[in-house]
């Protein structure tokens, strides 16, 4: 097939374009690079399978394909509160540009949104039925109610004119190509690590989160993206939950960091918990992650150790 990856040049981008091409299919990279780097995409310019095009989502575009992956938007604190309307307009509009993309084309739109859409959660682990405590009004709302509202516009797509929709809640991934300044905790606790300063821990470390490695997630995309049962949402993410000071010590461990844990502030909205409920993956997908949490970090260290 011909597939159009929107972020792809991202970190979940970059690597979903990995496995489409590795798969055999032509691959149609649509990034902005707002947030996604051209070192992350570089190896596969020479692929006469893969295109390159640098356009922002929030602008009408036409390209002729098979299937859409939506991964446009930054996903980082630090980056989607950098400039919060271009992040909703990047949900919003770009939503609305990819399904009618997907309308015209009658072709298989996947969007991927994310475990924000439940915000801090009353609920604990997260199953795809919990509908969220989420602020709507906070720092983290151009995120959290972007993706939100993508989804509304994905389901009223499928309802209202029949578009084959497939939508993903993606939990906290980690892995190489990761931002090395994204204020995400795992690249921040292994860059911090590395470069001997101190880790910062926000609260008393006590808030969980769950970590999937990259490879487990673009398994579950591919596999999700390419049944027939479901149209979503559904989980994908690791349930094996760990909290935040234990992730640090793990950091401080594997990278044999001399550096100290200090603690400082919770910021606003924090979720105190954060797990998935992944009944439904295993259920329809059959996948669940195979990435142990140390092994995932040894291959996250050694992509960083050359870059910091």
């Amino acid at each position: 097939m011909r597939i159009l990856v929107t972020g792809g040049a991202g970190f979940l981008g970059s690597h979903l374009c990995d496995r489409l091409i590795r798969d055999g299919h032509e691959v149609v990279c649509l990034d902005n690079f707002f947030t996604g780097r051209k070192e992350n995409i570089a190896h596969l310019l020479v692929n006469p399978r893969f295109e390159l095009l640098r356009w922002d989502v929030i602008d009408p575009f036409k390209v002729e394909v098979d299937q859409v992956y939506n991964l446009a938007c930054p996903a980082s604190p630090v980056h989607y509160q950098f400039n919060p309307i271009k992040t909703i307009k990047t949900s919003v509009m770009g939503a609305i540009n990819c399904l009618g993309l997907a309308k015209r084309l009658r072709a298989r739109i996947f969007q991927a949104s994310t475990s924000e859409v439940y915000g801090d959660p009353e609920v604990h682990p997260q199953g795809e039925s919990y509908w969220g405590h989420v602020n709507p009004i906070g720092r983290r709302s151009c995120y959290d109610e972007g993706k939100r509202c993508a989804e509304t516009l994905f389901f009223d797509y499928h309802r209202e004119n029949k578009v084959d929709i497939r939508v993903v809640r993606i939990f906290n991934t980690y892995g190489p190509r990761m931002h090395p300044n994204d204020g995400r905790v795992v690249s921040n606790f292994i860059v911090q690590a590395l470069r001997g300063k101190e880790i910062t821990v926000y609260g008393d470390g006590r808030q969980t989160r769950s970590f999937c490695f990259v490879d487990d997630l673009i398994e579950g995309f591919v596999r999700f993206m390419n049944q027939d049962q479901s149209v979503g949402p559904i989980n994908l993410g690791n349930p094996g939950e760990f909290t935040m000071l234990e992730l640090a010590e793990t950091v401080v461990k594997l990278t044999k960091s001399k550096a100290r844990i200090v603690h400082k502030p919770l910021p606003a909205d924090d979720p105190k918990q954060r797990q998935p409920d992944i009944a439904l993956a295993r259920k329809l997908l059959k996948w669940e992650p195979s990435v142990p949490l140390a092994e995932g970090l040894k291959r996250t260290i050694a992509y960083f150790r050359d870059r910091v």
